[in-house]
């Protein structure tokens, strides 16, 4: 029968103590960062701690501050999203560059169904979590109202309606949707449409209204197709659908990128050219923005700077400062796809 393996006893304050030939006071100061302790006892103590293999408790010293030194980051997506869409991945690395900086360790939290949302719960209220950031929230979102009950330090990135008043940090989707609308109609488009997504989100529903607004009385409501969710999938099922509706559709905005890009194979696949025969705008700026051919027409928005400053919003927070709202500029690209 193979050895059974055992757990091997963590090294201990006692046991650098022990070879550095100190006091276990002396060592607990030269671990702590503290004063008052001499250059060669700092030496022999380090080299004690290597020889041994010590490793500061984290745990324990949690106990004692009541601080995890963690902050979560929590993503309201379903799981085959996540690889998916770019600005989910983006705004994680934003995030994580601010807490790395302040010694922050970002804790990744994925809510895919009311039962996730009952663990992540379960979670944050275990004290596990110095603060969150909380992305893709949806309208009256059961994890927000949690994270404001529990009192956990807390930025959004958007806001959508029905969530608690904590804050957070958005760009103006509505008015991104009206300028990249605008500067579809001004190429001489007369039968536009739009593929739109996650509208109980205020990124999605936001940009509707923007596309609403320019359009004005060209307005079509039976030219808007939506879909739960911001993919390739929707866009690919939104354009065939405007095509059944409006053979001679020639302008499409495409509430993301990934939608984009799909409603552009479906146009292809049909035989119409872009942007001979249909123009289409997308919204991110993202990497499907340079993937499609032709490339896209496109809202850039700041995703990794969305990130790294609901990371600020918090770590104020923690510091007791303020945290103001703060909404982030866009622009658009225009590129060869309208």
């Amino acid at each position: 029968m193979p050895p059974i393996r055992t757990r091997s006893r963590r090294a201990t304050i006692n046991d650098v103590a022990t070879a550095a030939g100190l006091s276990r006071g002396t060592v607990s100061r030269v671990v702590n960062g503290e004063r008052y302790v001499s250059d060669e006892a700092r030496i022999a103590v380090e080299e004690a701690i290597a020889r041994v293999g010590y490793v500061r408790n984290s745990a324990a010293r949690n106990l004692v501050t009541q601080e995890s030194r963690a902050i979560a980051l929590i993503i309201h997506e379903p799981h085959s999203l996540l690889f998916e869409d770019p600005n989910i991945g983006s705004i994680l690395l934003g995030a994580n560059a601010v807490l790395s900086k302040a010694d922050y360790q970002l804790v990744s939290l994925i809510i895919d169904s009311d039962r996730d949302s009952r663990r992540v719960a379960d979670y944050l209220r275990g004290g596990l979590v110095d603060g969150a950031v909380i992305v893709s929230a949806r309208a009256s979102d059961p994890i927000a109202s949690a994270v404001r009950d529990i009192g956990v330090p807390a930025a959004f990135v958007g806001h959508p309606p029905g969530t608690p008043d904590l804050p957070y940090v958005a760009i103006d989707n509505a008015a991104a949707a009206r300028a990249i609308t605008r500067r579809l109609m001004d190429t001489g488009r007369r039968r536009i449409g739009m593929i739109a997504s996650a509208m109980d989100r205020d990124s999605g529903y936001d940009r509707f209204t923007g596309f609403r607004d320019a359009m004005g009385d060209r307005f079509d409501a039976s030219l808007v197709v939506e879909y739960p969710l911001y993919t390739y999938a929707a866009g690919l099922e939104g354009m065939q659908e405007l095509l059944r509706r409006c053979p001679g559709i020639d302008g499409v905005f495409a509430s993301s990128d990934a939608v984009a890009a799909g409603a552009m194979t479906a146009l292809q696949e049909s035989g119409r050219k872009v942007p001979d025969d249909v123009g289409i705008v997308g919204f991110d700026d993202s990497s499907w923005a340079v993937r499609t051919r032709p490339q896209l027409s496109t809202v850039r928005q700041p995703a990794d700077l969305l990130g790294s400053t609901a990371a600020e919003l918090v770590l104020a927070q923690i510091r007791g400062l303020p945290s103001p709202v703060q909404v982030l500029d866009t622009t658009v690209v225009w590129r060869d796809s309208a």
